[in-house]
């Protein structure tokens, strides 16, 4: 042992603090970083020099600098972190969707559909005036804009949360692969076994941080320590990193597997979402991924595409749904319109276009709302006497025109048979009207027609549907006051928005007839089978379905805001225990940093100390 070696013993202890100071440096200089986390000097008392009558010290040896984390905390902050990211967006896109429903005291469609019937029960007081026809076309034209307005407004948020869809998608893949990059970085830096890469470290949970917050994500890193002896917390070491996204490899150490979005096969451009094999395979992942922003758009938009089903838009999540019970809620108000209106005789009547319902096609198979039961058809003169009147039944086996069915709906209106029973088979609805069902292969639709036979001998006579409750007249649209079949093209007849004064309040054409008005009014009141997208069927009124509408959008916008503060309360803490434990303490740090400092000058000391018995021991050798 020598001065030498004492000599180097205080510059061991003088570099020792050199680098605390820096260390406490860096922390401070970090300090407002939230994704920064706190380093701490690791020392150990050098290799003593083995001697008699004992081991002398040689010093202080650094033996690394640890970051202060806990992995099990980080990754229940990831999971707070996504939570509240899907909560956030949730709530969000709510809140904006109920501003489309406002239905207020004096605004919304629920004041519309109450203006529509007074209007009715205007008409039917007064069946013939023409200014009460033209303010129930037009009350009738608002609702229809209206409704329209607040489905195109659902739809045009979904179809901006597609858009962004693809953009979080991209930014995932750029992050993914940013943290291939950073892995090929800390391998290099770790190279050698007591290096470590903090701040790169730090760097990546930055980005698993951010991606948290676009998507729940499953990270196994190869090492998980808990040195008990530097810091009590479980930290991640080693070079081994693998994420999953939806179960599928997402960064496999260096290697990077892309998520891929693309809607190159669907005519609504709704987006899928796909994860790709390095061979180029890919397995759809729209309906598997959950949590963070992305979560929360697919949530909303919906996740199930069929390019072949629905025009290509979704035919699931909860925007979706509001646009499914919007059109739910208008088709069944324009055929129960319809159906009504049907009672008003006509010259003659026509069909709209029934897409797919070919001539042996099942009824009650072609659409839900047709019920067994029977409807009458009434004849009425040009004096408004009713001079002939036929039953038709429709049963679970009924078709339109099925050429060996006697019991299909053509088949019964042109049977010849005595309808009045009256023991005279030349005065019945077959010797007025005949019916003609017409279906065209290539286009796939069907048009139902009833013509008089003869226009020139019967001249003056016309035809109504009276129906009992099969809902047939309505559903095929034999009369029309209201077109459309959704909420997106629903509108009062062209014919009645051109001339209201063609509207008729009447059931038999006679001068002060208003059935049909009365009936109008009296549809408000009723109850009627709404046939929901998802299979689910409720029985309300006109106005207490839309209520029901307007009720789940603001039920489910309340409940996402609980669910929020839910999440936000919880993410706080896990973040102020996460920050207890990384975050930088400036008060700490400048007592280390005070420590240091005044351990840097001891060791000074301890060097001048041994510089002046050098300087001794040179001058006793002169």
């Amino acid at each position: 042992m020598s001065l030498f070696s004492t000599l180097n013993t205080g510059t061991s202890g003088l570099k020792a603090s050199e680098i605390g100071i820096a260390t406490s440096g860096h922390n401070i200089s970090n300090a407002n970083n939230q994704y920064y986390t706190r380093q701490r000097l690791v020392t150990q008392a050098s290799t003593p020099f083995h001697s008699t009558p004992g081991d002398i010290g040689t010093g202080v040896s650094v033996t690394t600098i640890v970051r202060i984390h806990d992995e099990f905390v980080y990754s229940r902050l990831k999971d707070s972190s996504s939570n509240l990211s899907y909560d956030t967006f949730t709530k969000k896109s709510l809140e904006e969707i109920s501003k489309y429903f406002p239905d207020l005291q004096d605004v919304g469609i629920g004041v519309d559909i109450q203006n529509y019937f007074a209007s009715w029960n205007d008409l039917a007081s007064n069946a013939n005036d023409g200014a009460q026809k033209i303010a129930l076309v037009q009350n009738a034209q608002t609702l229809a804009n209206n409704l329209s307005f607040s489905r195109d407004n659902v739809r045009a948020l979904q179809t901006s949360i597609n858009e962004q869809l693809k953009t979080n998608v991209d930014e995932m893949n750029r992050i993914g692969q940013e943290i291939v990059n950073l892995n090929k970085a800390i391998g290099r830096a770790e190279a050698l076994d007591t290096s470590r890469a903090n701040d790169l470290r730090d760097q990546r949970d930055q980005l698993e941080l951010t991606l948290s917050d676009l998507i729940n994500i499953s990270v196994f890193k190869g090492d998980l320590l808990s040195e008990n002896s530097v810091d009590a917390n479980l930290t991640d070491q080693g070079t081994g990193y693998h994420m999953n996204i939806a179960g599928n490899s997402f960064v496999d150490g260096m290697t990077f597997h892309p998520i891929v979005i693309e809607n190159s096969t669907n005519e609504s451009n709704y987006y899928s979402i796909y994860s790709e094999s390095q061979d180029g395979s890919r397995i759809e992942i729209t309906e598997k991924l959950w949590g963070g922003k992305v979560g929360a758009m697919l949530d909303l938009r919906g996740r199930r595409i069929d390019p072949q089903v629905n025009s290509g838009f979704p035919t699931d999540g909860t925007l979706q749904k509001y646009i499914d019970d919007l059109d739910t809620f208008a088709k069944t108000f324009i055929e129960q319109t319809n159906n009504i209106y049907a009672q008003s005789a006509q010259t003659q009547m026509s069909s709209i276009p029934l897409v797919d319902l070919k001539e042996d096609t099942v009824l009650s198979n072609y659409a839900q709302n047709i019920n067994d039961g029977s409807f009458a058809l009434i004849v009425y003169d040009n004096a408004g006497k009713e001079v002939a009147r036929k039953t038709i039944t429709i049963n679970p086996a009924t078709t339109m025109d099925k050429a060996s069915d006697s019991n299909s709906i053509i088949a019964q209106f042109n049977t010849n048979s005595d309808d009045n029973g009256d023991n005279n088979t030349t005065n019945d609805i077959d010797d007025y009207f005949k019916a003609i069902y017409s279906y065209d292969p290539n286009s796939k639709t069907g048009t139902l027609s009833i013509q008089p036979k003869d226009q020139n001998a019967l001249k003056g006579y016309k035809i109504a549907f009276e129906d009992n409750g099969t809902n047939f007249p309505g559903v095929v649209g034999i009369s029309q006051f209201l077109q459309g079949d959704s909420a997106s093209n629903m509108q009062v007849a062209r014919a009645y928005q051109d001339d209201p004064d063609k509207l008729n309040a009447y059931a038999a054409p006679i001068d002060g007839n208003n059935d049909v008005a009365n009936a109008m009014v009296q549809l408000q009141y009723e109850t009627l089978e709404f046939n929901r997208k998802n299979g689910a069927s409720i029985t309300e009124s006109i106005e207490g379905f839309y209520r029901f509408v307007t009720t789940e959008i603001s039920t489910d916008g309340e409940s996402i805001g609980r669910r929020f503060q839910t999440s936000e309360a919880l993410f706080n803490t896990i973040n102020a225990e996460f920050q207890s434990i990384s975050g930088v303490n400036i008060d700490e740090e400048l007592a280390d940093l005070m420590k240091f400092q005044t351990a840097y000058g001891a060791n000074a000391k301890v060097i001048t100390t041994i510089d002046q018995m050098l300087n001794t021991l040179l001058g006793i050798k002169q």
